[in-house]
């Protein structure tokens, strides 16, 4: 009957080392997790990227629809007009867009095409 008082410490030091096993296990899973689903969001958001369709964005960052049929752009930019003595400009005024032709990807048309081989 005088033994357990040996018992005191070790469910003291046994349940500190448990404890710290246990939290030190829920957050490494808890990294994991957060990487896991960092991982699928990512996936995610290159699948969306993969199914759209190019823009057709020119070289002056302008759509397609900002250049007429000749390609010259329509679309009005902020250019400097002052700079100072480290070459930073310091006033802009609004000027067209010297853009010279559209050099983006070309939507594809409405395509019909006949069936080669008689259906009969």
């Amino acid at each position: 009957m005088g033994w357990w008082w040996m018992l005191v410490p070790l469910v003291i030091m046994g349940g500190g080392w448990l404890s710290e096993s246990v939290r030190s296990a829920l957050k490494t899973r808890h990294k994991r997790k957060l990487a896991l689903l960092k991982a699928t969001e990512k996936h995610q958001l290159a699948l969306d990227a993969a199914s759209r369709p190019p823009e057709p964005v020119c070289g002056c960052t302008h759509h397609l629809a900002k250049h007429d049929k000749a390609g010259r752009c329509h679309e009005v930019v902020e250019a400097p007009t002052a700079w100072d003595a480290e070459r930073k400009p310091l006033r802009y005024e609004p000027r067209p867009c010297n853009c010279q032709q559209y050099i983006g990807p070309e939507p594809l048309g409405t395509v019909f095409a006949t069936e080669i081989v008689d259906p009969r």
